[in-house]
């Protein structure tokens, strides 16, 4: 399993062959066994196999390819709904329409979400989380007709690799932990820390493609910008308030 996660690549491009259900099923189920808050297991995973459902939840992916061309995509998804349902129908009045139940339904469904992930690498399938879940959650929520108090958290595309990609770099132990107490970086830290990343060929590449002067302004002015982040804050909010999480 440690050589697994330490060898670890995302994968985008798969093999037509189909996961069969009951590994599917089986590595799902195994997942569930992580931590919960409470035992009281605040998510739900939403399987999209249909060709016709992953043509729906395109669009909200920015219509990456492997949406469409992987065997399996996977929504987990922050579920409060289901808990309440459960305490309504046994006489308790549940009070989980708040962002401290979101949060800990997000966290809920993340640990899950990993946890299914290194499950079905170490079971030679590939995975490729989505991050434009959040960008356009109210998408999502059409497309999976999904109800209050349920909302989209990742999404995974599964299936058996057709291809090897080089490893995505990382920064090192050093630049990450921090015992007892977190100590502050200075100058010369943040110099130390980000120089092998700013040294690859592939991000060099990056900067002159964009016309930048640094890696950084890459992040900042390109990829993900102040007036980028903001808008989709409030588009955050705004789902998130008509999901039921905040009063």
């Amino acid at each position: 399993m440690i050589e697994t996660v330490r060898n670890r690549r995302t994968i985008r491009k798969y093999l037509s062959e189909d996961i069969p259900v009951d590994l599917l099923n089986d590595l799902l189920e195994t997942s569930f066994r992580a931590s919960t808050m409470g035992g009281m297991q605040l998510y739900s995973v939403v399987v999209t196999r249909d060709a016709e459902m992953k043509s729906l939840l395109s669009p909200a992916h920015f219509h990456q390819p492997m949406v469409e061309e992987a065997p399996v995509v996977l929504t987990f998804c922050a579920d409060f709904r289901r808990f309440s349902l459960w305490c309504e129908q046994r006489k308790a009045v549940p009070g989980y329409n708040n962002l401290m139940s979101f949060m800990n339904a997000a966290m809920d469904t993340l640990l899950v979400a990993q946890t299914f992930c290194t499950l079905a690498e170490e079971k030679g399938l590939g995975i490729c989380y989505l991050g434009t879940t959040t960008y356009n959650p109210e998408m999502i929520i059409d497309a999976l007709r999904l109800p209050e108090l349920v909302f989209p958290v990742t999404t995974v595309t599964v299936g058996y690799p057709d291809e090897m990609p080089p490893q995505v770099d990382r920064l090192s132990r050093e630049a990450i932990v921090h015992q007892e107490v977190y100590r502050d970086y200075t100058s010369d830290d943040i110099d130390r820390i980000y120089a092998c990343k700013e040294s690859l060929p592939v991000n060099k590449q990056f900067v002159v493609e964009n016309g930048k002067e640094t890696l950084a302004q890459v992040f900042t002015d390109v990829r993900y910008t102040q007036k980028d982040n903001e808008f989709m804050s409030e588009n955050l909010l705004k789902v998130l308030r008509k999901q039921g999480f905040f009063l």
